[in-house]
């Protein structure tokens, strides 16, 4: 684990985002862009066309399964460099035309199976507020040490365990399979609802200029991706596109060995780039800020990790381990990261830089100590609460 010290007082006067050079690598080029979506979604194709040939073999279950093995590996590195490529999509970095990236970040997003306007809006609130603890709390709720302390010890034994790095696994089959439809499911409920109850009200008052809006109807309604109507569509929209996609996919495969593919693969992508989201903004002496105190800048440079990883690894990851520079701009495509990285790593020299042994300890620094502005972990807390009872 590599770290400098936090920036002084003196450096914090001195390092403004002003002193970056960012402008060279924020061009875009299509070109590249599209190289980077057919180098990706060719080969998950090529990979699902050889899972058919195997399974569709006459080879008995065990050798199907150490043949599809290595297979399925591949094809949820693929669908993590398809959810980082997305992701670009997102911060309008991949292509130079804004429907270019909502048009293939859609596309990406049927995928990974997830709404990609709304993930997007989402992460956006993320680079807004990275740092800013009492704000946003990262991916897996982070509560604060006086919550944790308020809560009864079965529901922090559940607390511990839900974030045990062993919940990637199950919260990953979650994040991707279930979530969206639940959420699609939920918000089509409650917007009914409310159709109905607008209906209702104007019968009995005779005013119905509450229910004349469809827009108005849909924005009030939080469906736990957003309330904007081009989210709610979004969601819709990428349902329909995954179910059928789901359905012809069995159809050609069979029903069991698509799903007991399917549910693998997307299982281990959302976990590996869950753990990577994690591992980026949860360690030691992150900076983990009040509204009060937060510094955007030191929440890029303090408050995000950069991962020293194998060249291959950064491929299938889109260089996304040049972590805390995308917080210090997130215009910057991937395929000038690295680049960026390598010209700015003067100003980058008190960021933390994390190694894949490092990777396990961070999942210990599950709670924010508000008083001391740091993450802290479960074995600390329980010193601070022992030495807090002996007072």
């Amino acid at each position: 684990m590599t770290y400098q010290q936090p920036f002084n007082s003196f450096e914090k006067e001195l390092i403004s985002r002003a002193d970056f050079c960012i402008k060279p690598y924020l061009q875009r080029s299509n070109a590249r862009a599209f190289w980077q979506i057919i180098s990706t979604i060719l080969p998950i194709a090529v990979l699902w066309l050889v899972v058919a040939e195997i399974g569709h073999s006459h080879l008995y279950f065990l050798q199907k399964a150490l043949a599809l093995f290595p297979l399925l590996g591949l094809l949820a590195l693929f669908s993590s460099r398809a959810f980082s490529l997305m992701h670009d999509c997102g911060h309008g970095s991949l292509f130079r035309s804004f429907w270019l990236n909502r048009t293939i970040g859609f596309l990406l997003g049927v995928v990974n199976a997830i709404p990609q306007h709304p993930w997007s809006r989402d992460h956006a609130f993320h680079h807004r507020h990275n740092g800013n603890w009492e704000i946003y709390r990262g991916p897996i709720d982070v509560l604060s040490l006086e919550e944790y302390q308020a809560l009864t010890k079965p529901r922090k034994l559940l607390y511990v365990i839900s974030r045990h790095w062993l919940m990637l696994f199950p919260g990953g089959f979650y994040y991707l399979i279930i979530k969206p439809r639940v959420t699609l499911i939920l918000t089509l409920t409650d917007f009914i609802w409310s159709i109905a109850k607008a209906i209702l009200n104007g019968l009995l008052t005779m005013n119905f200029s509450r229910f004349s809006s469809l827009s108005i109807r849909l924005r009030s309604h939080n469906s736990g991706y957003g309330n904007t109507f081009g989210e709610q569509f979004d969601l819709v929209a990428n349902n329909i596109a995954v179910i059928i996609c789901w359905l012809l996919m069995s159809q050609w495969l069979g029903t069991g060995l698509f799903w007991s593919c399917y549910s693998v693969v997307m299982t281990a992508s959302a976990a590996i780039f869950i753990c990577l989201f994690f591992v980026q903004h949860n360690f030691k002496d992150s900076y983990a800020s009040c509204t009060e105190d937060w510094d955007l800048l030191l929440g890029a440079l303090e408050g995000s990790s950069n991962l020293r990883l194998p060249h291959w690894m950064d491929w299938f990851f889109a260089d996304i381990s040049f972590h805390s520079l995308h917080h210090v701009c997130d215009r910057i495509p991937n395929y000038h990261l690295r680049a960026c990285h390598l010209e700015n790593q003067h100003l980058l020299k008190n960021a933390m830089t994390l190694s894949l042994v490092d990777i396990p300890s961070c999942f210990g620094y599950i709670l924010w100590n508000s008083k001391s502005q740091k993450l802290t972990t479960i074995r600390e807390a329980q010193k601070i609460s022992q030495l807090s009872n002996s007072l």
